[in-house]
């Protein structure tokens, strides 16, 4: 099953065209988004008998879920963006959040607060059930489905004062899209090993397969769940492959103009515009 909103309401999307869900079912579930979870598995049962309804173009899509509660993101995920980095790998998965505020869709513009601003393509996961203290083996019954997301960074915020400050250097407004549509995880041959990658401008930054993790998503949502419950709607931003821009030699980070795009094979793509936020500059700081 893949979900998706146009015009804040829920829509199926099948190949290149959507239905919206409350006109199709006949009222039996709601146009809203926020109500998305409450009627989750009879959602899924009916949508694999392939409602019809009027063909909707996929041009409008948005942000694909309900504001989350809580946004999770991991660091140093993959064995190549550790080496690139020239840290140790992890033993346990470096957590961090990124502010609910900071979410936005697949077509919305990145605005930038300075030129220190640095992309990160992720595979994002959806929670569709409360998980607490779940086990490795029984965390995927727990997720609604996968996404692609991008983890923008402003590089100063983030390395800024004695202690990094990752929440704070990436959350500002537009630094999390997300889409294009959600992906049950019986959709994929196997949700462990999706390809994700991004282009700045058509030139590849990142490509890698998610089967590289250093943590998988059953681990992350293991020990996450082992600290606090995760609620229906959370999403995890699962960590980024090699070839941020900020580890590169010149270094590349983003400039107003710009168009990054986004992937992951079986999920689809995001484009974001970048644009100069109220607060940029083109001169160093």
């Amino acid at each position: 099953m893949r979900i998706g909103v146009i015009d804040n309401r829920l829509v199926l999307v099948d190949g290149e065209s959507a239905v919206d869900i409350e006109r199709a079912a006949n009222g039996r579930f709601p146009a809203a988004p926020e109500r998305l979870f409450d009627v989750w598995d009879d959602l899924v049962e009916w949508a694999s008998t392939e409602p019809q309804g009027e063909q909707l173009p996929l041009d409008r899509l948005q942000f694909p879920i309900p504001l989350p509660r809580q946004v999770f993101a991991v660091g140093a995920n993959y064995r190549e963006h550790v080496e690139e980095a020239k840290v140790a790998l992890p033993e346990a998965p470096l957590i961090f959040t990124k502010f609910p505020s900071c979410l936005s869709g697949p077509r919305d513009a990145i605005p930038l607060p300075s030129r220190h601003v640095d992309c990160e393509v992720e595979l994002v996961v959806v929670m569709g059930q409360r998980a607490e203290r779940v086990a490795e083996r029984d965390a995927w019954r727990h997720v609604a489905g996968l996404t692609v997301g991008q983890d923008i960074s402003e590089r100063a915020v983030q390395m800024a004062g004695p202690a990094p400050q990752f929440s704070m250097g990436k959350s500002f407004p537009g630094f999390g899209p997300m889409g294009p549509v959600l992906v049950t995880p019986d959709a994929f041959d196997d949700p462990d090993d999706v390809e994700i990658g991004c282009t700045l401008n058509g030139r590849v930054m990142q490509k890698s397969r998610t089967s590289t993790m250093v943590h998988s998503v059953a681990e992350l949502i293991a020990r996450l769940s082992a600290v606090c419950p995760l609620l229906p709607g959370d999403v995890i931003f699962t960590g980024t492959p090699g070839g941020v821009g900020a580890l590169r030699n010149p270094s590349v980070f983003l400039k107003p103009g710009d168009t990054l795009a986004s992937w992951a094979t079986g999920i689809g793509e995001l484009t974001n515009t970048v644009t100069a936020g109220p607060d940029y500059s083109d001169e160093d700081k």
